[in-house]
């Protein structure tokens, strides 16, 4: 359920896997995206399992509507029942205790936290939105809050590598144009795109240091989901929070 969940001066960075839910086939078992297909109650039975395997309560979870673009939000409680969740790719807070969620199936989901500004953001940087900037524009939103850019604490989850994002080559080249790092060939030699490597690329320049990357490609892993293998299938999710 919780492939990785890590702790450091009280922030904490989890992502999960696809096991220990209840959704059925080809949603099996733990999808947490709500807009995939999936029967609504499964995917808040899923939710809720998640949440409370992290010690989370499921209400204190704020989850995004994704567009790979790179607006972000500054929140400081979750949304409110029947409130209409805004369209945007990475959330902020300086709340404490407040879990920010990011929903992923091979983009890269993207937790950072700066615990002495007691400020997290999570950010969906798949290719469009690596390229727009949504992580420089989330570490901005944090900064903007106190956090220090050489104190954010940054973790990568599992995602498609570059030796398997095939792309055309003309649009490597556009990607490359604006984040080198991102130039990529996969395995079998074609052009290909490296999103994750072109976040540490962004992170690193913006002066954020302490970064780890999952060594998960999401295309390859059987315990993952992966919208580029599989089309239809459910959402992993990226989940960070302060003590």
């Amino acid at each position: 359920m919780i492939s990785k969940h890590s702790t450091v001066s009280g922030a904490h960075f989890a992502f999960t896997d696809r096991w220990g839910g209840v959704s059925a086939v080809p949603y099996e078992e733990l999808n947490l995206g709500g807009a995939v297909g999936d029967d609504a109650d499964a995917v808040r039975e899923n939710r809720t399992l998640a949440a409370t395997s992290l010690g989370v309560d499921p209400a204190r979870v704020v989850w995004m509507n994704q567009v790979h673009g790179r607006d972000v939000a500054v929140v400081d409680g979750p949304w409110g029942a029947g409130a209409e969740i805004p369209s945007v790719d990475a959330v902020v807070t300086a709340r404490r205790g407040l879990a920010l969620a990011v929903l992923t199936a091979d983009c890269t989901p993207v937790l950072l936290a700066d615990p002495a500004a007691g400020v997290v953001a999570a950010a969906h940087a798949g290719r469009p939105g690596m390229v727009a900037g949504v992580v420089p524009a989330a570490v901005e939103a944090m900064v903007k809050l106190g956090a220090e850019p050489g104190r954010i604490t940054a973790r990568t989850g599992p995602a498609v590598c570059g030796r398997c994002y095939e792309v055309p080559g003309a649009m490597r080249d556009d990607v490359a144009a604006v984040e080198p790092a991102a130039y990529a060939e996969t395995s079998w030699g074609t052009p290909a795109v490296d999103v994750t490597a072109g976040v540490h690329a962004q992170l690193e320049r913006l002066g954020v240091r302490d970064r780890e990357q999952s060594p998960v490609c999401t295309l390859e892993s059987a315990d993952h989901f992966s919208y580029r293998r599989d089309r239809t299938t459910g959402r992993l999710a990226g989940y960070v929070w302060l003590d």
